[in-house]
């Protein structure tokens, strides 16, 4: 007999390609990290904390989550944050991580860029030793900052260029759009680094977003991104070039009415590549693991549909083919196992 849901989805082997690292900020990890740098939090427990969590867009979202990071100081605050993460991830069947961080959050208020990379990269060496998870860096530039301070970041970065995978762009997509940072990007991707960029759902002129991060800039990938759906010849065009779209169902429900089910339902059975991820799980409640529950429950998917997903997660990670055949066979395996029928 098929296993329950939840207990299939959380077992089911996955990559998750978006997580803020910033985002996975426990509050007890955040008392810890204030004690050790003597840091006076404006709250004095754990539920006051979570009862702060009152946001209702990504503008009041962002006003609660970047003050939260004055904590993270030294390489080991990130190296920390970044560990406790991957536990939690391995709990919820990611055996591959690709993970966001914003450097800029930091060396704006003084911190070392490399205090954050070192603690991160060091976090992601010991989760191959001791997890058995791989895990990789995207840097994410602010894209309320300049272009020059992105550009700036980016030749930062450059002498730990093989810790880092890609380059994203996240923030506050107001008054920022894609072509303001078309020469960081094309720098960066002369650089050898993966291109991604957020398209945040129902933003002003989100489409027209979206249409130029494809067409102008030449992502891999695209963050959240549901509005393509406004356009199918776009959808089309996503199709054909085999984008990934890293979609967040629980974060969706906090800066909007639902969890843009009907637009991520929609993508998978038209055939594109959407991925499901926990965004800032911290914050959300929920872990990928958990997220796959969430949109499964509200939306009715089958056990085949999370296995799709789960394919997905892998056909888009930015890793060799030969890792990229051995993590599907996994999924097809523990599929079988469970006497799952495999899609298609």
């Amino acid at each position: 007999m098929t296993v329950a849901l939840r207990d299939f989805a959380l077992g089911l082997p996955k990559a998750e390609l978006h997580l803020h690292l910033e985002g996975t900020l426990e509050p007890e990890l955040k008392f810890a990290l204030a004690e050790r740098n003597g840091i006076t939090l404006p709250h004095t427990s754990v539920e006051e904390i979570r009862a702060s969590y009152d946001f209702t867009d990504l503008t009041s979202f962002l006003a609660i989550y970047y003050p939260a990071m004055e904590v993270l100081q030294t390489a080991d605050d990130f190296h920390d944050l970044a560990w406790e993460y991957l536990v939690r991830a391995k709990a919820q069947g990611v055996v591959h991580a690709e993970m966001f961080f914003d450097p800029q959050a930091h060396t704006s208020r003084g911190v070392p860029f490399e205090n954050v990379i070192g603690g991160y990269r060091r976090a992601a060496v010991r989760a191959a030793d001791e997890l058995g998870i791989t895990a990789e860096l995207i840097l994410c530039f602010l894209r309320d900052f300049s272009a020059e301070y992105a550009m700036a970041t980016l030749m930062e970065a450059l002498p730990y260029r093989r810790w880092i995978v890609g380059v994203g762009l996240d923030s506050d997509e107001r008054d920022n759009p894609p072509g303001k940072f078309a020469a960081v990007f094309a720098r960066a991707k002369a650089e050898g680094f993966f291109l991604t960029m957020h398209c945040d759902i129902d933003q002003v002129g989100s489409i027209d977003n979206i249409r130029a991060v494809i067409d102008e800039v030449g992502v891999d990938r695209i963050d959240h991104g549901t509005n393509i759906v406004e356009d199918p010849a776009l959808v089309a065009i996503a199709k054909e070039r085999g984008l990934g779209f890293t979609t967040c169902p629980v974060s969706n429900s906090f800066v909007t009415e639902q969890m843009k089910s009907d637009e991520i339902v929609g993508l998978l059975r038209e055939g594109v590549r959407v991925t499901i991820n926990s965004d800032d799980p911290a914050y959300f409640g929920a872990y990928v693991g958990d997220n796959y529950v969430a949109l499964a429950e509200q939306a009715g998917l089958s056990h085949t549909d999370l296995v799709q997903l789960a394919i997905n997660s892998f056909e888009v990670s930015w890793i060799t083919p030969a890792r990229r055949a051995a993590y599907v066979a996994a999924v097809e395996e523990y599929a079988a196992a469970h006497d799952v029928p495999l899609p298609g």
